[in-house]
């Protein structure tokens, strides 16, 4: 395959991935890292196999830190087990009701009914949760996308310099 074909297809996965690290409908940084697969081993380079090991080992730390993050801010914040149900829920329902953005307002509404569903009567300790779940959320996000970002700049440094 021609040189400057793999270049295009990693670049785009790079890109597609960042935009995966918020959008949960698209892997995120797996298909980062795909991309930075293909470039490594595609095409003839001077990129040092030690990217892709730190590129990897952030991805398997990001992906952790998504599924740990949200839940220390949000027990940080008062959040209960039935907060952290109602989260995953309304991330379902949300993704099906109203995409492509349903899924995050869609957890924060689950968070939210699920601590009143806890206590009815402490709005308060609801919105701390659901302040937590975005705190987390937001810090995950963040995370990922730098990994993701590092990526296709270290990829377009090489393809380009």
């Amino acid at each position: 395959m021609d040189s400057t074909l793999i270049n295009i297809v990693s670049l785009a996965l790079l890109f597609i991935g960042m935009l995966g690290t918020f959008l949960p409908v698209l892997p995120g940084l797996l298909l980062s890292i795909c991309g930075l697969l293909i470039f490594k081993f595609g095409t003839e380079n001077e990129m040092p196999m030690m990217y892709v090991w730190v590129f990897a080992l952030l991805t398997i730390v990001s992906t952790v830190l998504n599924y740990v993050i949200p839940a220390k801010t949000n027990k940080k914040y008062g959040g209960t087990r039935y907060g952290s149900i109602g989260s995953f829920i309304g991330t379902i329902l949300g993704l099906f009701f109203f995409p492509p953005f349903g899924f995050f307002f869609g957890m924060l509404i689950g968070v939210f009914v699920g601590e009143l569903l806890h206590d009815i009567s402490d709005r308060k300790k609801a919105f701390n949760s659901m302040k937590g779940a975005f705190i987390g959320f937001v810090y995950g996000t963040g995370f990922s996308f730098m990994v993701g970002l590092a990526m296709f700049l270290v990829v377009g440094y090489y393809i380009f310099f």
